[in-house]
């Protein structure tokens, strides 16, 4: 039996939020908060990573009344401070799942941006040119982050939070021949190492296909705002763990 009660987690992806923006999500965070016990962001927070738009997203993080926990996407990347950005949404009471996994009402967090890298037959090999293998060793770095990260928690429940997806199945909808930009599966290896991962969420794909299973059998969720709006009528969804 479980030492805990099963909560509900409210979970998007790829908001992209502008310099042009006047808060975006402040009501959404705030009606979020009353339907579920904990927020997770996964990922592309900002456009392009910008102080400004990281500014802006702060205000609204500031509206939820429940835990906020999130990774960074590419886009995040974009401006070359990931770091800055980071700390100001952190400074705002989002808990960044990065190196350190995060537990809240008895239930594990642990997540990362993830990397490129492909799916089976698919998955680049570090072979040949040194750019290729420094490609290669920041995807397997990643999934090593994942890795610590859940196998420093002690809960009987967990979930994985990405920005990139760890299977081929969510992107169905994108064109076949970005699928190898677009997640990689040394994540979906990392995460079938443990028994208590009971869910992954990720974004980045937005025109992928909201559900589908690692090869253990893990429920694994497209959250990009994008597919979740014509699903739900709402742009996140809520998944009870």
């Amino acid at each position: 039996m479980s030492s805990s009660k099963r909560i509900t987690v409210a979970a998007i992806g790829d908001l992209h939020v502008s310099e042009a923006c006047h808060q975006p999500y402040a009501p959404l965070f705030q009606e979020i908060s009353a339907q579920a016990d904990v927020l997770v962001l996964c990922g592309d927070l900002t456009n392009f990573g910008k102080i400004h738009e990281a500014e802006i997203l702060a205000e609204d993080i500031r509206a939820a009344t429940i835990p906020v926990l999130g990774v960074l996407g590419n886009h995040d990347h974009e401006s070359g401070c990931p770091e800055q950005v980071a700390k100001i949404l952190c400074d705002a009471g989002m808990k960044l799942l990065d190196e350190q996994a995060v537990v809240v009402k008895g239930v594990g967090f642990a997540g990362v941006k993830g990397f490129l890298g492909g799916f089976a037959r698919g998955e680049l090999a570090p072979f040949g040119e040194a750019a290729v293998k420094a490609f290669v060793n920041e995807a397997v770095n990643e999934a090593r982050k994942l890795e610590n990260a859940l196998r420093s928690l002690r809960t009987e429940r967990s979930m994985a939070v990405l920005h990139y997806s760890p299977i081929a199945e969510t992107l169905a909808g994108e064109p076949l021949e970005i699928f190898p930009y677009l997640g990689s599966a040394r994540l979906a290896d990392a995460i079938d190492r443990f028994d208590h991962v009971r869910a992954v969420v990720h974004g980045h794909a937005h025109k992928g296909t909201y559900e589908g299973r690692t090869l253990r059998g893990v429920p694994v969720y497209n959250c990009a705002q994008f597919v979740l709006q014509p699903r739900f009528d709402r742009p996140y969804a809520l998944i009870p763990i």
